[in-house]
């Protein structure tokens, strides 16, 4: 673990973010989100989105350090997200950290993405320790993970298909909703009945850890192109059914497994996680089998600089200068999370 305070990045998508970690302890967290950016374009373009990141890191950076009253002179070490994302907007991110570590002689610590999502709740104030049962739920990730030890969690199902957050993007979009679409389609669901439509749940008479979404979204796309325009409260109906048919297997899974593997504690992360109708799910399910519940602050969910502080601390370090040749890695290697 390091010793005293350090410096995380975090640039493998559309939010540039930094924050200053000491242990457990967020001392800054600071998030530019481009949401605004790529709304014209109903998704994220690799190019606009690593554009701004240019543009914007070392603002983001200067301002996390000046929220926790330090210099980079005090940071006894650069975090960054290596893997995975999208190239581009990766070798921001990875160039800066370099530039700063190697600049003030400090060790680099090469981060997994999706290990920051496991590692989120261990920070204050939940500050959860394994073992546990995660589920990371975002746009382009959607995976159980049993945690035993942080460095090294065990994977115990994952999406064979599309992810839980791009699935609800593709639904907002199908029913006229704009960008970004999970939170679009989560407020009108609310004004609708969830029961109105019978959506398929795939994988759902298996045992299984996996999850598959492509088979709901198709129905959707059915459903919206043979009924033709849809009055508002039919479309908020199809909202909360879509939504629940999407929610439900995440939120099933993510307890069974705690309940097969008997341990104390679930955990979510991802920007899917930040759903309300998840949340009240797994909290409900949760209370009724005895297991406390981890669940970051809705804005620790999306993509943020803190999580990859958290799990920085159980990456090994690479020594100045041995870093310079390290670059970024677009995808996840096998297995899902690089240890």
């Amino acid at each position: 673990m390091i010793d005293g305070p350090f410096l995380a990045i975090e640039t493998s998508c559309d939010e540039t973010a930094a924050a200053v970690i000491d242990a457990r302890t967020v001392c800054a967290s600071v998030i530019a989100s481009q949401a605004q950016l790529h709304t014209p374009y109903g998704g994220v373009v690799p190019e606009v989105a690593a554009r701004h990141h240019l543009g914007t890191v070392n603002v983001v950076i200067a301002q996390a350090l000046a929220d926790a009253g330090l210099g980079l002179r005090d940071m006894q070490a650069i975090a960054v997200t290596q893997r995975p994302g999208l190239i581009g907007a990766l070798l921001v991110g990875v160039s800066t950290a370099k530039a700063l570590a190697y600049a003030t002689r400090r060790p680099l610590i090469c981060v997994d993405h999706l290990l920051g999502h496991v590692c989120a709740s261990w920070l204050e104030p939940i500050a959860l320790d394994p073992p546990f049962v995660s589920l990371i739920a975002s746009g382009g990730h959607t995976r159980l993970d049993l945690v035993y030890d942080l460095a090294r969690p065990s994977t115990l199902g994952q999406t064979i298909d599309d992810a839980a957050g791009e699935a609800l993007d593709k639904g907002a979009r199908l029913l006229g909703l704009g960008y970004p679409g999970g939170p679009a389609l989560e407020l009108l669901a609310r004004g609708g009945d969830a029961g109105a439509h019978r959506f398929p749940i795939a994988l759902g008479g298996k045992r299984t850890r996996d999850f598959s979404f492509a088979g709901v979204k198709t129905a959707l796309l059915y459903v919206v192109r043979d009924e033709g325009e849809l009055t508002p409260g039919r479309r908020a109906d199809l909202a909360a059914s879509y939504q629940e048919a999407i929610v439900t297997p995440l939120a099933a899974r993510l307890l069974d497994a705690a309940r097969e593997h008997r341990v104390p504690a679930v955990a979510l992360g991802g920007g899917v996680a930040a759903n309300g109708r998840l949340r009240e799910l797994v909290r409900a399910g949760a209370a009724h089998a005895g297991l406390r519940v981890a669940m970051p602050e809705r804005e620790l969910c999306t993509d943020n600089a803190a999580m990859i502080g958290a799990a920085a601390q159980f990456t090994e370090p690479v020594p100045w200068p041995d870093y310079l040749a390290m670059d970024a890695m677009p995808s996840a290697p096998p297995g899902g999370i690089a240890v």
